[in-house]
């Protein structure tokens, strides 16, 4: 069965950190283009971050870069999501998308997962 499953997500205080985790059953996810989006509450899917297939590059939304990186371990078949310096607006469900490109397509025809709360407050 293929299964996209995140975690990692929760409460933590402004200026926090999580590592959000998406692990991949079923298929080997070095060979695909892993993203990271998250959706706030009343407000659009917004892209966060994107690895190409087989980690050869990463890119990053302008509201995380320098605070976000993203990652791979091929032996855990699991990408991660260091998420540092935590503000409220980051509060969202965060979601991993399979595809094999970063990019529009990756929305429409990815495979995802089912999303992990993050919230950011004091």
């Amino acid at each position: 069965q293929l299964q996209l499953v995140e975690s990692g997500g929760g409460l933590v205080q402004p200026g926090g950190s999580l590592r959000l985790s998406c692990a991949a059953s079923g298929f080997t996810l070095e060979y695909y283009a892993i993203g990271w989006f998250r959706q706030a509450p009343g407000k659009e899917r917004e892209g966060v971050s994107c690895s190409s297939g087989s980690g050869g590059s990463a890119n990053y939304s302008d509201s995380v870069k320098g605070r976000f990186t993203i990652s791979r371990d091929n032996a855990k078949n699991t990408v991660y999501l260091q998420m540092n310096s935590l503000k409220p607006e980051d509060t969202a469900v965060y979601y991993c998308v399979a595809d094999p490109l970063c990019g529009t397509t990756m929305v429409k025809f990815g495979f995802w997962g089912q999303g992990t709360l993050v919230t950011v407050s004091s």
